[in-house]
């Protein structure tokens, strides 16, 4: 599931591939910008912010795409077979003279201004793995509403960029508080914004994410429902948390974490 921390590991391999070379290949599989012809142009560089990337091109254009839940890129040397999945789910490329970027399953593909980025990625909270963390920013748009549970904020990008569903169910764990909690209501509400930049840099360089230090048991409650906590032994729980159209499943333990949930 790609979070900020895949993002950012994304864009390195993307920019360490194309970054100062010309494309020689570019093919856009959406409707909207099915023909646009990017070939001649030099990838200036390749950056992440939040859950998006932004690839900027000469000619000051900019490709803006997002992975969402599934997406992913993928890079090729020359000849080599592409195995990111069937020709069908493919929604870009960008391709050198020695390599070529695949982008598999992408929601999102759009071709802008560099000028205009901020049309895409201007409404977004302080990024955990940006130049423009600012943590008291962050807390400070946590706490503008209080009565919102604490795991739809966190999953807010205008609060802070970067964190997904994973990161949401981690870190209120590791502030022994539920998800539903209103953000209020959390004692240690003030160590949010620093825990998770913490979190998103120790995994920021490895597509395998670990927040229990363990190599055995990496996650402490996401994806473990009714398996024992690693801390109390009690029985975690998964439960749908969202407004109806975007609910996702959330992890917790009934005995460490403290605050209402759905049973």
């Amino acid at each position: 599931m790609p979070e900020g921390d895949t993002v950012f590991h994304t864009a390195r391999r993307l920019h360490a591939a194309l970054a100062g070379q010309r494309l020689t290949t570019a093919d856009l599989r959406v409707p909207r910008f099915a023909t646009a012809d990017l070939t001649g142009r030099e990838v200036h560089d390749v950056t992440p912010r939040g859950k998006h990337l932004l690839t900027r091109l000469s000619g000051g254009l900019t490709l803006h795409t997002h992975l969402r839940m599934d997406g992913a890129w993928r890079v090729y040397e020359a000849g080599e077979r592409w195995r990111g999945g069937p020709g069908h789910q493919i929604r870009a490329i960008l391709g050198t003279e020695s390599r070529t970027a695949v982008g598999y399953r992408l929601p999102v593909v759009e071709l802008l201004r560099t000028a205009d980025e901020d049309r895409a990625v201007g409404h977004l909270g302080p990024d955990l793995l940006g130049p423009d963390w600012d943590a008291d920013l962050a807390l400070a748009r946590l706490r503008a509403a209080p009565e919102r549970s604490l795991g739809e904020a966190l999953l807010d990008q205008r609060n802070l960029a970067g964190i997904g569903n994973v990161y949401k169910s981690e870190l209120c764990f590791l502030l022994r508080v539920t998800p539903w909690t209103p953000v209020g209501d959390v004692p240690a509400l003030e160590r949010a914004p620093a825990l998770a930049a913490r979190l998103l840099h120790a995994n920021r360089d490895t597509f395998r994410r670990v927040t229990t230090g363990r190599r055995d048991t990496p996650l402490y409650v996401y994806g473990r429902a009714h398996r024992p906590c690693l801390r109390c032994g009690a029985t975690l729980r998964e439960a749908e948390q969202g407004d109806g159209t975007r609910a996702r499943p959330t992890y917790w333990c009934p005995g460490c974490q403290e605050g209402p949930a759905p049973y």
